[in-house]
């Protein structure tokens, strides 16, 4: 009887070093049973995927600390980092030369995006907020919107320049991403003027309202103090330590004698 061979990309292991991948095929003798094709390439196309993408990063990485070369991949050429490179930060760097107005921006919205996001910013359905929820991020329902928590207005204009919009991602030109990004800013009045032009030239004179609440984790400083070797054993609490309060609605308060086996 005619036999299938299954190709399998196991786990890689670099021979020099235990932690690294390297590469190794195996292959197995299966009989057909009619499944084993149907999963096995998926598999292998998933597995090849994984591949390509981990040679990819050795591109630019071909030498190991003696200097030898593993001739493996090339170096990115400068259009092709391009394709990725399109981050855009609080600072302004990576902005895109162009410009749009509120008004203009209006128009693409309520094209292009208000299917999904109301055309105030509302939301429709479950789809994500864009405006609204000033002054309810302390109370017990806060509504997380640009214009009530988000701290950049660069993170909305990288945004809707990488995934923007659903289903069309990266469709929209220079100008057009500067016109809808103004209008959603609108939507949250960190502009007031529909007939104002957002550009890379003044786009970091437009703030977002809660900026001030996020700043850096300063932990290495205003927690340095209490990075000890030993543990504080000094005015500990008398008594054993006991459970004073459970998660119950997850359930996940961990009793002696009633944890799941281990094995």
């Amino acid at each position: 009887m005619s036999r299938w061979r299954e190709r399998v990309i196991a786990p890689f292991r670099h021979p020099r070093r235990a932690d690294a991948p390297r590469a190794a095929l195996e292959i197995r003798d299966r009989k057909p049973n009619g499944s084993l094709l149907g999963s096995a390439i998926p598999a292998l196309r998933f597995a090849a995927a994984g591949m390509t993408m981990w040679l990819a990063t050795l591109a630019g990485a071909q030498a190991d600390a003696s200097g030898k070369r593993f001739n493996i991949g090339r170096e990115a050429m400068a259009e092709e980092i391009a394709g990725w490179d399109i981050d855009v930060r609080p600072d302004g760097r990576g902005l895109p030369v162009g410009k749009g107005t509120v008004k203009e921006g209006e128009s693409l919205y309520i094209e292009r995006c208000a299917a999904c996001h109301g055309e105030f910013g509302e939301s429709a359905g479950r789809w994500p907020i864009l405006a609204g929820g000033e002054g309810t991020l302390a109370s017990h329902d806060p509504v997380k919107s640009i214009g009530s928590y988000w701290p950049y207005a660069s993170t909305v204009l990288d945004y809707i320049r990488r995934a923007m919009p659903f289903g069309n991602a990266q469709s929209l030109t220079n100008d057009e991403l500067y016109a809808v990004t103004a209008y959603v800013l609108y939507l949250n009045d960190a502009i007031k003027d529909e007939a104002f032009e957002l550009s890379d030239k003044n786009f970091l004179s437009v703030k977002l309202p809660n900026e001030a609440n996020f700043f850096d984790d300063d932990r290495e400083t205003s927690e340095k103090h209490f990075w000890t070797k030993e543990p504080c054993m000094a005015n500990c609490a008398a008594g054993e330590a006991r459970i004073v309060g459970r998660a119950r609605a997850l359930d996940v308060t961990p009793e002696e004698g009633k944890a799941p086996k281990v094995e």
